[in-house]
């Protein structure tokens, strides 16, 4: 009832995603002109210099949705999942198995994952009957929230000489991401997911798979060749010379890092394992063209996070939203104080290893000076970063485009698992603090 009655308002009130962004550039500017005593020119110099700065990670999540796009549209991959969606029958099992997947899959990489999710829910839009298809795309979403091997935060201070390494020195990922009381609150966040999905009644007027992401429906068979080019197009071979160089890359790179998965080894993996399996060059790129406008809302959107990111940055806003938090803390809250700043926070630059840098230095130091446990500290940052993904659209634009639907669509859940997510969060983060 609550969840439905969220999604009923955020359907109703909530801006599209492109305008949300508008919205906070605005308000970040006004309070840096306002409160921050900035002028403004000044305030446009900061939007500017910070404009520019995701292009390149904008970058690497195009081609990590579009290759991971073009992958699922390879006949095998369609084969496994249609496999694995086959175990759904009703609507409720399809829930949970798509969040189930959408986890296990963030766990291993959140870029990954988020593809994946889109993926699964996708298919089951198109198997199960009377599926709320806003909802499944929810749970794929919703999964993201768990901080796993690719958490950046963590691994961050995890690495020797990093730039917090004589304040901190190193803090090995058995004492965060690994520690028994982090895979306690991993194991809980996923019973909890799950619980939700199990408890969530979807609207009577549930609604379909859209057109826009019935990409099997919109496909359409291609020609015969006529010419020498075009013959040359449908040969298998030149993806096959093609992919010899993304395979003899990522050999070496685990040969030498070992199980080291990053952005770029995610795009390396979709590119060499699309390109084996689709047929030939035009095939590959027939895809292509069907998956590139999923990629929409990455390339007008990133960039706005970004000059706002400047703006919270370069005015100290964050510097003030952080030592605010330090004001009102104890070595006992500290971790969660930590958590809701950073979530606060993560609403205006969502960007974790980006955040880490800016608030890192400040948090670290006000942790020492009130004697709070620094890995408990590292990870509420962790989570608080990743819990308000929820209600950010900036994260839910690959899997939203993907899926063909708005953030509207689902942020009525995600609100509801925000709740419950940080109740939980908060929750062990307590019973950390009075018994650890």
């Amino acid at each position: 009832m609550l969840a439905n009655l969220l999604s009923k308002l955020m359907q109703r009130y909530l801006p599209d995603a492109f305008l949300l962004a508008i919205m906070l550039t605005v308000l970040i500017f006004i309070i840096g002109v306002t409160a921050g005593g900035h002028g403004v020119l000044e305030m446009a110099g900061y939007w500017g210099n910070g404009f520019s700065k995701l292009f390149t990670f904008g970058m690497q999540m195009v081609l990590v949705l579009l290759l991971g796009y073009v992958l699922a549209l390879t006949g095998a991959v369609r084969g496994v999942l249609d496999r694995l969606t086959d175990c759904a029958k009703t609507p409720k099992q399809a829930l949970l198995l798509t969040a189930l997947i959408s986890f296990a899959a963030c766990y291993i990489n959140w870029g990954f994952g988020l593809v994946v999710g889109a993926m699964v829910a996708k298919e089951m839009g198109r198997k199960v009957q009377g599926l709320h298809f806003p909802l499944v795309v929810a749970a794929a979403y919703s999964a993201e929230l768990v901080r796993g091997p690719s958490s950046s935060i963590p691994l961050v201070v995890a690495t020797p000489k990093h730039f917090l390494y004589d304040t901190v020195g190193v803090v090995p990922v058995s004492q965060t991401l690994y520690s028994s009381w982090n895979l306690v609150l991993t194991g809980g966040v996923l019973l909890l997911l799950l619980a939700m999905y199990a408890w969530i009644s979807p609207p009577k007027q549930t609604v379909g798979l859209p057109p826009v992401a019935d990409d099997r429906a919109t496909s359409a068979p291609i020609a015969p060749p006529e010419t020498c080019a075009e013959r040359l197009e449908r040969y298998y071979a030149f993806n096959v010379l093609l992919a010899a160089l993304p395979v003899l890359y990522l050999i070496g790179h685990f040969a030498a890092k070992g199980w080291d998965v990053n952005l770029n080894v995610v795009i390396m993996l979709f590119l060499a394992t699309s390109l084996l399996l689709h047929r030939s060059p035009s095939d590959f790129l027939a895809a292509v063209k069907t998956a590139v406008s999923s990629t929409q809302g990455i390339i007008v959107q990133f960039p706005l996070y970004a000059g706002i990111a400047g703006m919270m940055t370069d005015s100290g806003l964050v510097n003030s939203v952080a030592q605010w938090f330090i004001s009102v803390s104890t070595a006992g809250n500290f971790p969660v104080m930590t958590f809701l700043s950073a979530g606060l926070v993560n609403m205006f630059i969502p960007s974790g290893g980006g955040q880490w840098a800016i608030q890192g230095p400040i948090v670290i130091e006000a942790a020492k000076a009130v004697g709070a446990d620094l890995p408990q500290t590292i990870m509420a940052f962790a989570w608080g970063d990743a819990w308000t993904n929820q209600i950010q659209p900036f994260w839910a634009l690959p899997l939203l485009g993907v899926a063909g639907l708005s953030a509207r669509d689902i942020m009525g859940y995600c609100v509801m698992w925000l709740l419950l997510s940080g109740a939980w969060i908060i929750t062990v983060f307590t019973v950390l603090a009075w018994y650890g």
